[in-house]
């Protein structure tokens, strides 16, 4: 079983997302090494493992650096266990989510380099100053690109020669598990309805400003907010009585969130760090069968306007609230449908296995090259001669193919 060595700005018990989706199924056909990035920790450093799935291994860099993410304070502590892991790994492939840690490529001898472009990160708050030149240098040494969605695809087709969109899937069986409104989470049991819910990353992407416009336009209305505060100040986020944080939650639970919904929410800002985005939650939500709004995000606009109501204000984002509460049963029924049919084909399980036939195709091209460069003149030529002879009738064709 080969190998994928992974570089990620994400840890892996993080919010469930693309990375986790993704690997935890890459996992079936090679063994997966997830380097996270580093952890400050007081004296020598350590590279502490764990293993969350077979074949699957996650490895967090313990140092005494206290610089953030890939730093290039990090890198030589970072190099001797990297270095360690190409040793125990030879030959891997090597996947990167975040270009900061193209340094450490240098340790390796990858079998292909792969970048998973899963966000534009230059666009997030705060972006290291290398973010941009090491991108740079990483599509020049990429020997395949994976986009998360058609918007990012654009930015990034014509830097490279092996693009490929991929855009965010879904576990449509575990999402439908909400479908089973009893199953609601207890602790939205007593809520009055109607309940209007978000789940995800709560940072400069979340339109917070939006959301208490929402609250205090409708007191009635319980707005239920689920995930994790990042890189902006908490005390920023609006306070209302009928605003509920309910903090990071586990994957397993989403569905539970969902079944006590009544309208599911994307009250993304429109900034630059939701230009690229292409939210996964989309077709989460459509799993469980819900009215959705959301603001102008281009990705759903061109993707899932005709299910996903679209307000660009806060008077607009509150009147397709009120629209969709006051759906009736017929448009309903015609939304679910639209639904069921995008759900019908799109999963983390095609994606996945997409995303394995290329780098075997690459990995099987790379072969075919190799030995073409170690034949002698005259193994080139029968070579030549054989693919001349096999042009001659269809049925040669079909057999060399074969």
């Amino acid at each position: 079983m080969d190998s994928i060595i992974v570089f990620s700005h994400l840890r892996w018990n993080f919010v469930y997302q693309r990375p986790q989706h993704l690997l935890s199924r890459l996992s079936r056909h090679y063994n997966i090494i997830l380097v996270e990035e580093p952890e400050y920790r007081d004296g020598e450093p350590e590279l502490q493992v764990s293993n969350p799935l077979p074949n699957l291994t996650v490895c967090k860099p313990l140092t005494p650096v206290r610089e953030f993410g890939f730093d290039d304070k990090q890198i030589p502590y970072l190099r001797k266990m990297v270095r360690a892991l190409g040793k125990q790994h030879p030959n891997s492939i090597v996947w990167f989510y975040t270009p900061m840690a193209l340094p450490l490529l240098d340790e390796l001898k990858p079998k292909q380099v792969v970048y998973d472009c899963m966000d534009e990160l230059s666009a997030f708050k705060n972006p290291p100053p290398a973010l941009l030149p090491r991108e740079d240098e990483l599509l020049r040494r990429a020997d395949i690109v994976f986009t998360g969605g058609p918007s990012l695809y654009e930015a990034k087709k014509d830097r490279h020669p092996n693009v490929h969109c991929f855009p965010s899937s879904v576990d449509v069986n575990h999402f439908r598990q909400a479908l089973d409104r009893n199953i609601a989470h207890p602790e939205l049991e007593d809520l009055p309805r109607p309940v209007l819910g978000f789940y995800g990353v709560i940072d400069e992407r979340f339109d917070a400003e939006l959301a208490g416009q929402v609250a205090d336009a409708h007191p009635e209305w319980q707005l239920v907010l689920v995930g994790p505060v990042v890189k902006i100040d908490v005390a920023s986020l609006p306070q209302r009585p009928n605003i509920h944080y309910m903090g990071q939650q586990p994957y397993s639970a989403l569905p539970q969130f969902l079944a006590a919904w009544d309208v599911c929410l994307m009250p993304f800002a429109m900034n630059e760090s939701t230009r690229f985005i292409s939210p996964t939650k989309s077709l989460e939500y459509m799993a469980a069968e819900l009215p959705i709004v959301s603001t102008p995000v281009k990705d759903v606009v061109d993707l899932h306007s005709d299910v996903v109501e679209i307000a660009s204000t806060a008077p607009e984002f509150v009147k397709a609230c009120e629209r969709v509460l006051a759906m009736g049963s017929d448009e309903k029924l015609r939304k679910i449908r639209l639904m069921r049919d995008k759900l019908s084909r799109t999963s983390w399980d095609v994606t996945a296995m997409s995303m394995h036939k290329l780098l075997e195709q690459r990995t099987q091209q790379a072969g075919s090259q190799r030995q073409a460069a170690n034949e002698t003149p005259d193994q080139a030529t029968a070579g030549y001669r054989l693919q001349g002879a096999a042009t001659a009738t269809g049925s040669n064709r079909a057999a060399l193919r074969d």
